[in-house]
This record gives structure tokens, C-alpha cells and sequence, in this order.
């Protein structure tokens, strides 16, 4: 859930439960002081009939109208003066009164006075306050609303910049990562953060891509060295026949480094994007040769190679096609079962490689990463797969894998990504 849709929730429920709780306590608390007034006013009447027989030693003549009177005659006085609420029928209908009800002293005799009002007015007073708060509410909760879609989401509007941006950078390519400027200090803190992170990122990595590079061609001289010194103690026989195992496992040993010092080159070569991809090269041409180049190693793992092949020219680099294909082929045969089944896919927008296996599927989070190898693998440098991902990359194409029916499925698409 985004930051943004958590706090509009919790604050519009804050909200709500805040309204919902004012208002029950401002509907109760209204109705209390309405009664309070009615009550007063009530006691003025009383008030005025107390004085009204003490003036005139008989009690005051009953007026028709909506409030209540009512005098009844009792043995002894009720001095208590009571406040009630009641439900009295009028035309038919059952009404709400609130009534006072003393007792008086006239004539010698003691009497029950009842002095009632209305309680409609009051309700009706209570509904509209209580319309006119509820509608407020609603508006208030609708400006709040828009207030955390259109005004919140616009002051967010740099920091998702800010993440659009640190997510469209690529490290390899060098470019300067460019945020929004905002005059929000939080958010310009966070730029202005990301901004020295990442020229302390490109600064070591530049610095550990010059030294790979210095390093490889470091490498030559002794590789060099190394090889001519081997081919002398090949050439020697006593040596030879004392210390062939010895020697076999050197020679094995130079010639994977050597394929690593070269892998390596090229990884910097591509890096560094020393390749411009404007030579026009037929792809169907160069899977054609490999198949062939590849033909003989598959035939003595009793391999069969399969075919379908669509006429594809595209603006590339003829060595890094070679490279590209050479690595899968290499994979495909590696990888398979004996008596396995290779098979090469090769139209306009799809290279497909495939091969049958008998083992499970490989780790599709580390198989393009540098120097990863199954577990069964041991004579491989770690880097095939990594240095066709990082071509694919720098030309702009997809490269997927997948595994069905005990089949490894290297898909690289061409259309630009």
C-alpha cells in the first residue's frame, strides 16, 4: 500500500470516528441546554401563577392554547416541584410535553398545577442543527478528500520523480542521474542525498571497471610467459614422460585462464561500449556456421541438432553476434543429456535456443550474473552467459530463460526494449 493511500485512510477514519463522537456528544449536549431553556421557562410560568394567586387569592383562569394547564384539586400539598417529559395524545396524534407540576395554596385549599409546553419546536430546532452539522461533516470529509488526491499527491509529486528517476538509472551507462528541484526541504534533502551517493557509486565503479581492464591486459604478459615456458617442457621427453599428468593439468589450467583473461577483455570492451552496433550482419549466416563449427562436438556427445531458420539482417556487430551465439550453442551442449536434442529458432523478432537436459532447472536469479556456474559445472569461467546479457543490454535487446518438459529455453528477442 503506498504511503499516500495509508495516511488519506487513517486520516479520513480519524476523521469520521472524531466527527461521529462530537456529534453524538454536540446532539446530547444541545438537547440538554434546549430542555434547560424550556425548563426556565417553565418556572416563569410557575412563577407568574404563584404571584397571580397571592395577588388575587384565587386561582387564574385556564386559557386554551397548545401548552398544557391543568389545576387539580388534592387533600394535602406536594411541595416538590417536578420536571417530566410525557406523551400526551392531541388531534389524534401522540405529542411530546414537557411539564412542570407544584402544588399551591388558594381558597383554603391545596391544589396540583400542571404546566406543560410542546416539545416540537424543540425536536424540529434539534433536526435542522443537527442537518445543518451532518452536511457540514460531509463537506468537510469531501474537502479532505480531495484535499489528499489532488493537493498531497501534488506535494509528493517530486519524491516519485525522484524514484521514477533512481529507477530509470543505469549504472554501466555512465549518465548523470537528473532529479527534480523542489523547494521542499525534506525532498530537496533526499535529492541532494541520492545526487552524492550516486557520484561516490560512479566514482568506485569506475574505478573497479579501470582496474578489470588493467588487470586483463595485465594478465597478457604472464599468460604469455606461462605458455611459452609449458611448450618448452612439452618439447622436453624426459620431462614429458616423468610429469605428463603434471603438465596436462597445467596446460588445462592455462588455457581456462586464458579464456577468462579473454572473457574478461571483452566484458570491459562491451562496458566501456568500444563495439558500434552499424554493421549490417545476417544473423541466419553466422548460426548457420556455428552450427557447423559446433557440429562435431555435438556428434561426439551423439547430439542432434535441429534447424528452422527464417532469412534475419539486422544493424549489429559481427563479432558480438558470433560471441552471442557461440555462448548459447556452447550452454546448449554442455547442459544436455547424452543422446539429447538441440534446437535453434531464428526468425525476425526471436533467437531460440533449446536443449533437453537431465537435470532440473538452473537459478534464474544468478544465471546471468558474473562467475556463477551450476554445481555440476566446473570447467567453465562463470562469465558466457553474464557477457551475452551485458551485449543484449547495450544493444537494447530481452534475453529470458525458461525450463519445460526437462528443456533449458534461452529466448533473446529483438525487438528494442
Amino acid at each position: 500500500m503506498k504511503l499516500l493511500d495509508k495516511y488519506s485512510r487513517l486520516n479520513i477514519t480519524a476523521t469520521i470516528l472524531t466527527f461521529i463522537i462530537g456529534s453524538c456528544t454536540f446532539y446530547f449536549l444541545l438537547n440538554y441546554i434546549l430542555i434547560r431553556e424550556l425548563d426556565e421557562r417553565l418556572q416563569a410560568e410557575q412563577q407568574e401563577i404563584l404571584a397571580y394567586v397571592n395577588t388575587h387569592k384565587s386561582l387564574p383562569d385556564i386559557v386554551r392554547t397548545k401548552d398544557q394547564f391543568t389545576i387539580y384539586e388534592q387533600a394535602v400539598a406536594k411541595v416538590n416541584t417536578e420536571f417530566t417529559t410525557v406523551k400526551l395524545k392531541q388531534n389524534n396524534e401522540q405529542e411530546d410535553y414537557r411539564e412542570i407540576k407544584f402544588s399551591l395554596l388558594a381558597r383554603d385549599k391545596y391544589y396540583q398545577v400542571t404546566v406543560g409546553t410542546p416539545l416540537d419546536e424543540t425536536e424540529a430546532l434539534l433536526q435542522v442543527i443537527i442537518g445543518v452539522t451532518i452536511a457540514m461533516i460531509g463537506i468537510i470529509l469531501l474537502i479532505g478528500f480531495l484535499i489528499n488526491r489532488i493537493v498531497i499527491r501534488r506535494l509528493w509529486k517530486p519524491f516519485y520523480s525522484t524514484i521514477e528517476s533512481v529507477k530509470n538509472y543505469h549504472l554501466s551507462e555512465q549518465q548523470t542521474l537528473k532529479l527534480e528541484r523542489t523547494d521542499i526541504d525534506e525532498f530537496s534533502l533526499l535529492n541532494q542525498s541520492i545526487n552524492e551517493m550516486v557520484d561516490r557509486i560512479q566514482q568506485d565503479y569506475g574505478s573497479l571497471k579501470n582496474f578489470t581492464g588493467q588487470a586483463a591486459h595485465e594478465m597478457q604478459t604472464p599468460l604469455a610467459i606461462i605458455r611459452t615456458k609449458l611448450d618448452t617442457l612439452m618439447q622436453n621427453e624426459a620431462v614429458l614422460e616423468k610429469n605428463a599428468q603434471l603438465i596436462t593439468d597445467i596446460e588445462k589450467a592455462v588455457h581456462r585462464l586464458s579464456r577468462l583473461h579473454q572473457s574478461l577483455l571483452l566484458l570491459t570492451k562491451v562496458e566501456n561500449k568500444q563495439f558500434l552496433l552499424n554493421e549490417k550482419i545476417n544473423l541466419d549466416k553466422i548460426v548457420t556456421d556455428k552450427y557447423e563449427e559446433f557440429g562435431e562436438m555435438a556428434s561426439a556427445l551423439n547430439l542432434s541438432i535441429k534447424l528452422h531458420i527464417e532469412p534475419v539482417a539486422q544493424l549489429f556487430h559481427q563479432q558480438l553476434a558470433e560471441i552471442i551465439i557461440s555462448n548459447l550453442l556452447n550452454n546448449a551442449i554442455r547442459y544436455n543429456r547424452p543422446n539429447g536434442e538441440i534446437e535453434i529458432t531464428l526468425n525476425d523478432t526471436l533467437l531460440t535456443v533449446s536443449n533437453t537436459s537431465d537435470k532440473g532447472k538452473l537459478d534464474s536469479t544468478k544465471l546471468f550474473k558474473r562467475f556463477y556456474r551450476d554445481a555440476d559445472s566446473s570447467d567453465g569461467t562463470g562469465l558466457g552467459l553474464s557477457i551475452v546479457k551485458q551485449i543484449c543490454d547495450m544493444a537494447g535487446y530481452s534475453i529470458t530463460y525458461s525450463f519445460y518438459e526437462m528443456r533449458h529455453e534461452f529466448k533473446l528477442n529483438f525487438n528494442q526494449s
